[in-house]
């Protein structure tokens, strides 16, 4: 049978944490990364997060990023092979003492936004995330953009790498995302999301922007949890897998 996991992007409040779709999400995922403060959340909302996850079962991932509050991590910063090291280990500490504190254990690193995509290309960038996660905990599996850098780095330094796949985002030629500034980078309509996802995943493919079929690696899907109708494309995407007789479940 074929198999995939489900991640989606959690913890990112602030302040008084409301739980809202991450409690309900968290039904319908497999895999859960939790941001570190950097980008979103705070040390209240990442412990509060912890325990949802623990208590529904999902597994638990850092979601590193730029240290850009006000751009949501999204906008790109210029830093060193080091700095990015340093930025990267101490967001993931940060989120491994909260899951330790409550019992659990660290699945995989995710990082977010700019800090991922510049490490989709970056070679010496995804080299310092990957060896930041290798000297942290060589067990921990590093996500990263199928057939991109991290995934590169990843395996060059002794990592369980997942090759990410996206349920909303359209693809370019060469494999990589449309960038958000451009006007075609979100699906907007479920059901070609869906479909999109179950391309990926059964037959290895995705059609990108010119309406080509480019070769994918698929170990895990991400769905966002900020969108308007997260919770129920969550449902939806996990409903429409269970119908085609694909196993949702983490990669531990």
């Amino acid at each position: 049978m074929v198999k995939i996991d489900l991640n989606c992007d959690m913890g990112e409040s602030f302040g008084a944490y409301q739980m809202g779709n991450d409690a309900e999400v968290l039904k319908f995922i497999t895999s859960a990364n939790i941001a570190c403060g950097y980008h979103a959340g705070d040390p209240s909302v990442m412990r509060k997060t912890v325990h949802l996850a623990l208590e529904s079962g999902t597994a638990i991932g850092a979601h590193p990023g730029f240290p850009d509050l006000a751009g949501f991590g999204r906008r790109n910063m210029k830093v060193s092979e080091e700095e990015a090291y340093d930025l990267t280990l101490y967001q993931i500490g940060a989120l491994y003492g909260f899951v330790k504190a409550q019992g659990g254990t660290l699945q995989h690193v995710k990082p977010h936004g700019a800090l991922y995509n510049v490490a989709v290309k970056d070679e010496k960038l995804a080299g310092a995330i990957a060896k930041a996660v290798y000297d942290l905990d060589p067990e921990l599996i590093l996500f990263g953009l199928s057939g991109g850098e991290l995934i590169r780095a990843g395996k060059h330094v002794g990592l369980k790498t997942a090759s990410e796949v996206f349920a909303d985002r359209t693809y370019q030629p060469d494999g990589s995302l449309t960038p958000r500034s451009e006007s075609n980078a979100l699906i907007e309509d479920d059901d070609q999301a869906v479909q999109q996802v179950v391309r990926m995943v059964k037959e290895g493919v995705v059609r990108d922007v010119n309406g080509k079929d480019i070769s994918i690696e698929a170990d895990t899907v991400c769905i966002h949890g900020d969108g308007a109708h997260a919770l129920a494309f969550a449902e939806k995407i996990h409903q429409r897998l269970r119908e085609e007789n694909i196993a949702i479940q983490s990669l531990r």
